[in-house]
């Protein structure tokens, strides 16, 4: 991960422990990139077969591609940064940009 996007994570691990985000069990961490085509899209998508829970591949309103990866997980600095990087390796070859990664958060009630 670039330094940029180390204090970014770490800023939205912090903001999610301060909400009482579960880090003890896994969860689907969604890792998102756009496109300039379609075919870039499904390309770097396909690399992710049997590493994902689900890979949605759709087109934006200003005629981009964006690809949706989910990879259940702990949603850990040193895990998420990893896998970034790995997303990033296999998208940027197709054209595409990593646009970063999040979770839901299950809220509880009092």
């Amino acid at each position: 991960m670039s330094s940029q996007n180390d204090d970014i994570s770490s800023s939205v691990l912090r903001q999610m422990k301060a909400g009482g985000f579960d880090f003890t069990r896994i969860h689907p961490i969604e890792f998102y990139a756009v496109f300039p085509d379609e075919a870039g899209a499904r390309h770097a998508a396909r690399e992710f077969r049997g590493e994902s829970t689900n890979a949605q591949v759709r087109e934006r309103d200003d005629g981009a591609w964006h690809l949706e990866l989910s990879k259940v997980m702990y949603a850990s600095y040193g895990g998420i940064g990893a896998f970034e990087e790995d997303f990033e390796r296999v998208v940027s070859p197709h054209g595409g940009e990593v646009e970063g990664w999040g979770v839901r958060q299950e809220r509880t009630v009092a």
